[in-house]
């Protein structure tokens, strides 16, 4: 039997959808957002592209990876920290009376975490935790191949664990963050290059290793995963980041620690999350 999942990816800087013929993708389309245009825009943009799709293909279903918190229980987003209006939007529901197709909504961390655990670079490996390295960062964590969420939907947020409690604050207030020092998002505030660039810099790349793998360390310390998966587009640096990050890793995590250190970048690339956006829709 053919079934056809609309996957969905909104980000911070892009959106990118995708519809899936069982675990095939069939087509797939990603375009820069327009965070002047917030919330409406891109809710007309899913549309009308689903929409457009709809006139040749039957979709049966669709799953989202939302780049925010998310209340899972609720299918409610609580809010987006890098693009507005989106506070306490039911984005699910919406969707659902707008395509005519049962939806089902996740943060984009935990999605990416699910794709790569089923898909992608952790496959075979259980239990694990899946970091997104991009306009901000997420984390997700995944035992017996499905989210760990916590009491509230709020597990994994590694990227809002302070590394650096005299350090800068964020737009919430909160000093010296993952996410404040180590997001694409505030690295080019701060430095007024991408982070692509900083990246080719080796000696900005110690400094940037060390902030990260504090954050690391906290969550190996606490859920000694079997692997941690790196993914979102400051991984693509590949060695340049993952060489030093493993170094920094093994000196900061104590020696007595029965844990290993495996950190694996992401395998599925730019389409972690909408692999784990078709794996929410098939449950």
């Amino acid at each position: 039997m053919h079934v056809n999942t609309l996957a969905i990816d909104i980000g911070g800087t892009k959106c990118t959808m995708a519809i899936f013929e069982n675990n095939t993708m069939l087509c797939r389309e990603t375009h820069l957002t327009d965070r002047t245009g917030g919330r409406d825009w891109m809710l007309q943009h899913i549309v009308a592209t689903t929409q457009t799709w709809q006139h040749n293909i039957t979709i049966h279903r669709c799953g989202v990876g939302f780049g925010g918190p998310v209340n899972f229980a609720t299918q409610r987003i609580a809010l987006s920290v890098h693009v507005g209006g989106w506070q306490d939007f039911a984005l699910a529901t919406y969707l659902e009376q707008q395509l005519g197709i049962p939806t089902v909504m996740d943060n984009d961390a935990n999605a990416g975490a699910l794709g790569e655990a089923l898909y992608g670079a952790g496959v075979g490996c259980d239990p694990l935790f899946y970091i997104t390295l991009s306009t901000g960062v997420g984390g997700g964590f995944i035992m017996n191949q499905q989210i760990y969420r916590g009491a509230d939907s709020g597990a994994g947020e590694v990227g809002h664990i302070t590394i650096q409690p005299d350090g800068p604050s964020d737009q919430h207030g909160m000093p010296g963050s993952v996410e404040r020092l180590c997001s694409g998002f505030w690295l080019e505030r701060d430095y007024g290059q991408s982070a692509q660039e900083l990246l080719q810099n080796e000696q900005f790349m110690q400094k940037y290793v060390v902030d990260l793998a504090c954050g690391m360390k906290a969550v190996i310390l606490l859920l000694n995963p079997a692997c941690i998966i790196i993914g979102g587009g400051i991984s693509k640096a590949g060695a340049a980041l993952f060489d030093p990050l493993r170094h920094a890793l093994r000196e900061c995590v104590p020696p007595w620690s029965p844990a290993h250190i495996d950190v694996r970048p992401a395998a599925l690339g730019d389409d972690s999350v909408l692999y784990g956006a078709l794996a929410l829709a098939q449950t």
